[in-house]
């Protein structure tokens, strides 16, 4: 009759553990991709706002407001409040229109990429729904609100425009 030899317990055990180690390390190369995809976050910081009465280009006229992404995932720009009160952006009722500077097809809602800066023009069309007349000396709270239900305030006392 033939011997047959098996491997001993101890390199069966060292086979185990170092099949066990590479697993766990698999595991946890895959783990971090995960929690990288779902960690994400948007952070818009509005830089400044400026009211701009610019008579020369009525396409200019209005309040500029400059926001940037500083957040590692794209920001979706849906509703824009003056003064607690929605502007309806891209309704027939709408009480202002906004465009973004140097884009031609820009739409809303309006995209930001991480690291990006846009330039929102802010026209308003209905001035009696936000309650307040809008020009210099005048305090306003613009807020942006993004599709994921974060809210950017920005509280601002609008300045007479000189062109320069």
């Amino acid at each position: 009759m033939a011997r047959r030899k098996a491997i001993s317990p101890v390199i069966a055990t060292v086979i185990i553990v170092a099949v066990t180690i590479a697993v766990a390390i698999a595991v946890a190369f895959w783990m971090t991709g995960i929690i990288g995809l779902f960690t994400g976050f948007e952070q818009l910081q509005i830089t400044s706002i400026i009211d701009r009465d610019d008579q020369q280009n009525q396409q200019n006229r209005g309040i500029h407001v400059t926001v940037r992404n500083t957040g590692t995932s794209t920001a979706t720009i849906t509703d824009v409040y003056i003064n607690g009160r929605p502007c309806f952006v891209g309704q027939q009722d709408a009480a202002c229109q906004v465009n973004v500077q140097n884009q031609q097809n820009a739409n809303f809602p309006l995209s930001i990429r991480p690291g990006e800066t846009v330039t929102m023009i802010i026209q308003i069309i209905d001035v009696q729904h936000f309650g307040v007349d809008i020009g210099p000396g005048v305090s306003l709270e613009v807020k942006l609100v993004t599709a994921s239900g974060k809210e950017y305030p920005k509280l601002i006392v609008l300045q007479e425009y000189t062109p320069p």
